[in-house]
């Protein structure tokens, strides 16, 4: 076999483990309602697919500083999240998910100018998420109408996480490991959810589940941290695990907390 070849197929066989694994997770995201759907969409599912193949072809060292990238990257999806979560209460979703794509697009184009430490990257998402999280506390509880699901979302949502992951993989070798991870930070989750749900249900309905995943992403940005520092010390397997294992058990507790309020206040 050519080495064009195995390249290719090898891409291709990346490429269908991420889509399954978004695909699997929007529909989860999709029938829970906007509590569960929050907490499902903020998990690794698009960003860890595109780490382990990065982790695949590149050394401990690479995926240290991608990491590093991505965590800023993290804050500067917060802002796409409140963009839309603001919009979408009012307007069409052209330009409510059209604004989020263009902040984003703004602020990962700022962050990418700057070389980012540790403290620096954990500062951003403080300060980000201190400032989004009381203002999107708001839009969270809204009722998840019944979804019906249509023949081009299982294409549309595959196409777009294969698609991150064949740019990050094909890419990676010559775009450096700042730009691979700004681009495995791509929210593509999150965007397969506004452009999906919101012509169905609404938009408000629509913003309550990106409205409930501020908290989740806060972990997740505590998992890039861990990811960068456990890379460092342990290698790029155990790194990757224990940042699943953050973000899992983040999102656990939050899921347990909410569910001990409710019990409260009933």
């Amino acid at each position: 076999m050519s080495p064009e070849l195995h390249f290719i197929l090898l891409l291709v066989l990346r490429m269908t483990i991420a889509a399954a694994f978004v695909v699997s997770a929007s529909f989860i995201a999709e029938r829970t309602g906007p509590v569960i759907g929050g907490l499902v969409a903020t998990l690794p599912i698009s960003a860890g697919p595109s780490y382990v193949f990065l982790a695949l072809d590149h050394d401990a060292a690479f995926i240290a500083q991608g990491a590093l990238s991505s965590l800023p990257i993290n804050a500067a999806t917060i802002f796409m999240c409140l963009t839309y979560v603001m919009l979408a209460q009012r307007r069409s979703l052209v330009v409510s998910c059209g604004s989020a794509f263009a902040v984003w697009i703004a602020i990962a184009s700022i962050i990418r100018m700057f070389d980012w430490s540790l403290t620096a990257g954990l500062a951003a998402n403080l300060i980000a998420f201190g400032v989004c999280i009381p203002l999107l506390a708001g839009y969270r509880h809204v009722k998840m109408p019944l979804v019906t699901r249509r023949w081009y979302d299982i294409p549309m949502r595959a196409s777009l996480v294969a698609t991150l992951v064949a740019i990050v993989v094909s890419t990676s070798g010559w775009v450096g490991p700042r730009i691979s991870g700004i681009i495995a930070l791509y929210p593509v989750v999150f965007t397969s959810i506004m452009v999906i749900l919101h012509p169905r249900i609404g938009g408000p309905p629509t913003a309550a589940v990106l409205a409930n995943s501020a908290w989740g992403l806060l972990g997740f940005g505590m998992a890039i941290a861990v990811m960068h520092v456990a890379v460092v010390e342990f290698g790029s397997a155990i790194g990757l695990f224990l940042a699943l294992a953050t973000c899992v058990m983040w999102n656990l507790t939050l899921w347990w907390n909410g569910r001990r309020s409710r019990r409260i206040e009933a």
